[in-house]
């Protein structure tokens, strides 16, 4: 997926080692206590009668004793707000049955018996959306990671793999299309207006995979014949009046089908794979096997409507959820600990093939920014946890950015040590040994270990400690050698005070002033402390180190201005020569912020910046997509955390002035070269790596002009708004007109609702716009657009897209007298009886508070306990509010 019940010793699940829970505490779940369930489900049947207020589940589980679990007669079946209407075993009815709070007990004395239980669900009222729900008039499912218990009583976890056999049937009228994992077996139509169709999916899943999907929906098919020759039928599904916007994400199945092939070896199994486009979904997508269900914002794309970004998140996803068909789905994970298993290499899977796609260099740049401003904080704050964790009360919270992209970053970091080659053996071992099973990170590791032949017993330390690495660098010249001196600190984190040296792989490169470039090598620090013999390429060195961004870890170091100005301009690795002009920028702004520079060090830092932005803007031989990466600087939150560091806490309010200074100092010494920018990638109409490259800087110099003059930057706006053919030009121009208090800003945003009124992922965009705007006036803006006629809490791309956004605007969210805190809070409270999973991810950004400034700090503690004491939460905004309390 693209991010319960108690459990008791019976029945085999994690046993809980803390005292009775208060009413208001759910119960921690260790994952120590993992022990195999004591029954088998081989087959399990399911017959729906569907209905959107009322569905009617028969379910038929066939049941053998499991040799691997210690004997139990008792059998423990997950439910949430399920009532059994009828239960049979072997073909009669039982009274020897139970239920034990959510959860329904039966006595089973004999080695094999077949249970039978009739439930029955109302899909229009689960707001939830986990389970089997009503969306816009149809039916779908999410079930990862506990949603089949909404559906029918189950042993509902991952390691009980069973082979489904599905029979659905409704009015034809209101379900036209039958949808289920699988491969299609037969289907018929009724005398009373119903019809039928049987599903049968012969490879073993958990429940969690399972999905089905009822509604008036049409394809976009086109096949696709695997390396082996077999045929596959391809088909995305969505509304009719959608279908025209399906083509991209259709070509990116294929694209992704064939990628894994070449580099994993990896072919489908089944004749059909489905993907269908769901309006309500708390996730991006998800992999239920041969029947991807999907958020419509990672499905549907045009140039009218879609942002070439949007275009990259698409294929990115549809990519994602393919590649998780073995990793993920033919190898799952034994319990939800080992949830990385899946999603961290999985993540790393569909990096891969982007990168293929359009480019390594500007994707590696793009994926660091999104695990800096993403897992970074979480590193660092009262949520960390390890990449496999070690207990949890509820799931949902830990499908993180710790679990997904750092989890890529381990498996990455792999990979360099040893080898493309080495790892593709290494994964086949993997797949190999375990297909068909549900397997753990350890049974991972051991295959790459295995499989590559290297020892990473070190190595493990990654998948058990929490914390951001931090490397210390210095170095001294004997003779014709350079001693770099490498130290690694890994923070004190919840839970975890002492922690161990973990092996740290490098790539690094010795260069020379006087512009001879050092040849790249690779070095692992796996001691608290090294020293590496490294040869000079001539007078002068400068060291280019973590290249390619090969450990996830923070480089700490003293590096001369000059320095960091000539790697910018000269390092021969992209990602080197882009992270020198970060650590510029971060130096510069963390001293201004931090009143640590003087009035000469600050002129003297802006003018290295502004010097290496024009190189980077006069730079013939760079393509614009790169151009654009140099012309970013470090995001807000990305400064906060190298603000936050030792007994120094960040000032929001600081940050921002000091950030939106430098970008208008960049702005009006460059104004004529931003103008000539913009002029220039405006006249390029290319639909191709260098359009796309042209967009992206001509938005970037729009932000950096009006940083310096407002009223010219809202003329060039409103102008590229109004002569715009695509959403990326439109959404940049109306992203700068936001900001500004200007007549155009309230005329452009009118328009643009205007035209896209009707499209439900453009208004998405409207209200994010706003709701991320520098305008002064954001809060009240937030405020009214919530009271809007289209917003509305049901819908989490909808909450998203507005007070999510908010939540990330570092000026209005950080607002001094506490206004954007207590929004949010106000947000999560109203939002937790609706939609918990949603509501519990608003809790992280007010979770900060140890780490910022004393003012803000109480403010942000305050209304977190104003959300703990009001009582009544669910398990996952609870466990997120008291551990950011506790932490």
């Amino acid at each position: 997926m693209d991010i319960a019940t108690t459990p008791t010793t019976p029945d085999g699940n994690p046993e809980i080692a803390d005292a009775a829970p208060t009413p208001h505490e759910p119960p921690v779940i260790r994952r120590e206590d993992y022990t195999p369930f004591p029954w088998l489900v081989p087959t399990t049947g399911l017959d729906f009668r569907l209905g959107l207020a009322a569905t009617t589940v028969t379910a038929t589980l066939t049941l053998e004793r499991n040799p691997a679990a210690d004997p139990s007669s008792e059998l423990r079946l997950n439910g949430d707000s399920l009532t059994a209407l009828s239960v049979n075993v072997d073909g009669a009815p039982s009274a020897d049955w139970r239920m034990e709070g959510p959860d329904l007990v039966l006595t089973l004395p004999g080695e094999r018996h077949t249970v039978t239980i009739v439930t029955q669900i109302n899909p229009s009222a689960n707001t939830q959306l986990m389970g089997l729900y009503a969306s816009n008039g149809m039916l779908c499912t999410q079930c990862e990671s506990e949603g089949f218990r909404r559906i029918t009583f189950f042993p509902d976890r991952p390691d009980v793999l069973s082979t489904y056999a599905v029979r659905m049937e409704g009015d034809k009228a209101a379900f036209p299309i039958l949808l289920c994992n699988g491969n299609r077996t037969a289907a018929g139509e009724n005398a009373d207006g119903t019809h039928w169709a049987e599903w049968h999916d012969p490879w073993p899943k958990p429940s969690y995979l399972f999905a089905l999907v009822a509604g008036d929906l049409v394809a976009n098919s086109k096949p696709f014949t695997t390396r082996s020759g077999r045929e596959v039928e391809c088909d995305v599904w969505v509304r009719k009046e959608d279908l025209a916007r399906t083509d991209h994400a259709l070509e990116s199945l294929h694209r992704s089908m064939e990628w894994d092939e070449q580099v994993f070896g990896r072919e489908y199994d089944l004749d059909l794979y489905n993907i269908v486009a769901v309006s309500d979904f708390n996730m991006g997508a998800m992999e239920n096997k041969g029947l991807n269900v999907f958020n419509t914002k990672y499905v549907l794309a045009d140039p009218d409507t879609a942002t070439d970004a949007d275009f990259d998140a698409v294929e990115g996803v549809i990519a994602h959820e393919y590649f998780h068909n073995w990793s993920g789905n033919r190898v799952t994970c034994r319990d939800w600990f080992q949830l990385s298993l899946k999603e961290g290499f999985t993540v790393l899977r569909d990096q891969l093939f982007s990168q293929d796609m359009r480019g390594e260099a500007v994707k590696r740049i793009e994926d660091v920014r999104i695990l800096r401003a993403a897992q970074f904080p979480e590193d660092a704050g009262p949520l960390a946890h390890p990449i496999r964790p070690d207990s949890y009360r509820e799931i949902s919270n830990f499908y993180t950015a710790t679990v997904y992209n750092k989890g890529a970053e381990v498996i990455r970091m792999m990979r360099s040590m040893v080898g493309e080659a080495r790892f593709r053996a290494g994964c086949d071992l993997y797949f190999d040994r375990h297909d068909g099973e549900a397997a753990t990170c350890e049974d991972f590791v051991k295959a790459i270990e295995d499989g590559a032949g290297i020892d990473l017993g070190k190595f493990r330390r990654w998948y058990s400690q929490a914390g951001t690495p931090r490397v210390s660098v210095s170095q001294v010249v004997e003779g014709s050698t350079l001693k770099l001196t490498l130290k690694q600190t890994v923070p004190v984190t919840p839970g975890q005070p002492d922690k161990l040296p973990m092996p740290i792989p490098l790539k690094l490169a010795v260069h020379s002033r006087s512009g001879a470039l050092g040849a790249e090598q690779l070095v692992v620090l796996e001691d608290e402390e090294q020293t590496f013999d490294l040869p000079l390429a001539g007078p002068d060195p400068v060291v280019s180190i973590n290249r390619g961004f090969t450990a996830p870890v923070v480089i700490e170091r003293k590096l001369d201005r000059e320095d960091l100005v000539f790697l910018a301009a000269h390092d021969d690795d992209p990602f080197a020569r882009s992270e020198a002009l970060q650590e510029l920028a971060v130096g510069h702004l963390v001293g201004t912020a931090s009143g640590a520079l003087s009035g000469e060090e600050q002129a003297a830092g802006e003018a290295a910046i502004v010097n290496a932005f024009r190189a980077s803007l006069a730079d013939n031989a760079l393509e614009d997509a790169m151009r654009g990466e140099l012309l970013v600087l470090p995001s807000e939150t990305y400064l906060f955390e190298a603000m936050a560091t030792g007994e120094r806490k960040a000032d929001p309010g600081a940050i921002h002035a000091a950030r939106e200074g430098l970008k208008a100092a960049i702005g009006t010494a460059l104004a004529g070269e931003l103008a000539a920018l913009h002029a220039r990638a405006s006249a390029v109409t290319l639909d191709d790596p260098a359009g796309r490259g042209a967009r992206k800087v001509k938005t970037i110099a729009l932000g950096l002009i009006a940083a310096a003059d407002p009223a010219k930057a809202a003329e060039l706006a409103a102008a590229q708004f109004d002569a715009a053919d695509n959403m990326t030009d439109r959404q940049g121009a109306l992203m700068v007109l936001c900001g500004l208090d200007h007549p155009a800003r309230e005329e452009r945003l009118a328009a643009f609702y205007e035209r896209y009124k009707d499209n439900a992922l453009v208004v998405d965009k409207w209200f994010t716009l706003q709701a991320l705007s520098l305008h002064p006036e954001v809060i009240a803006h937030v405020r009214a657009l919530a009271g809007h006629p289209d917003f509305t809490m049901k819908n989490p791309n909808r909450v998203r897209s507005l007070h999510m956004a908010f939540a990330g605007n570092p000026k209005g969210f950080h607002k001094a007298d506490g206004e954007g805190y207590r929004m949010v809070a106000d947000v999560i409270l109203a939002l937790d009886p609706i939609n918990p999973q949603t509501a519990a991810r608003f809790v992280p950004s007010l979770g900060r508070w140890r780490r910022i400034e004393p003012g803000r700090a109480a403010l942000m503690k305050a209304e977190l306990e104003r959300i703990l004491a009001a009582g009544n939460l669910s398990r996952d905004t609870f466990e997120q509010v008291s551990r950011s309390l506790d932490g």
